[in-house]
């Protein structure tokens, strides 16, 4: 029975169902050298760099993965991944995954006009719901790597909408964020913007 077991793991990890898991503490000792960009806790300092507290460990490696193969391109990020190995990697995961962000707020009337768009999606030009990978709060779905994006800094989800718009950032799986982006108005996509930041 333990050699069943034991070659089943075994399968289950070649195929990447099972991940090595990181370790909280160690990668707590090697986001010194993201904390400058990140924070200490991996709440940034600057709207200019996301917040990764309380992300999915899942969806940090996946980032980092892309970074480091250039599959995502950012000039700063392509060259702090360069130097991660896997388990860098599952560590600082594991480490920004244990904290937690720290909230936005939203006006009562960004509040109303988002959660229609954001929930419903746009009956004109068939845009789906944010909600429906992202979930009714924001929270994402670790197992399919769709992020967190409450609490996130609202000028850095309005970027990423506007790079994925322009298809200047192009990771995510099977085009998907693309699609959704390039039906958002900029007046849509300053809304969304500010209305998912202060889920939570």
């Amino acid at each position: 029975m333990n050699k069943l077991l034991i070659a089943l793991v075994a399968a289950l990890s070649f195929s990447g169902l099972v991940q090595a898991q990181g370790n909280i503490e160690a990668g707590k000792a090697k986001s010194v050298t993201c904390a400058a960009c990140h924070g200490a806790d991996g709440n940034s300092p600057s709207d200019l760099y996301p917040k990764l507290a309380g992300q999915h460990a899942t969806y940090l490696i996946k980032q980092l993965q892309e970074f480091k193969s250039g599959e995502r391109a950012d000039p700063i990020m392509m060259g702090m991944a360069a130097v991660l190995s896997e388990q860098d990697m599952q560590d600082l995961a594991a480490f920004y995954a244990s904290n937690a962000a720290t909230p936005e707020t939203a006006a009562p009337e960004i509040a109303a006009a988002g959660q229609k768009l954001y929930m419903g999606g746009s009956g004109d030009d068939k845009m789906t719901a944010c909600s429906a990978c992202h979930g009714p709060r924001g929270n994402g779905l670790e197992l399919a790597k769709f992020p967190k994006i409450s609490s996130q800094y609202p000028a850095y989800i309005k970027t990423q909408l506007i790079n994925f718009r322009s298809k200047a950032r192009a990771n995510d799986p099977n085009g998907m964020m693309s699609d959704v982006a390039a039906k958002l108005s900029d007046a849509e996509i300053e809304l969304l913007s500010k209305y998912i930041a202060a889920l939570h």
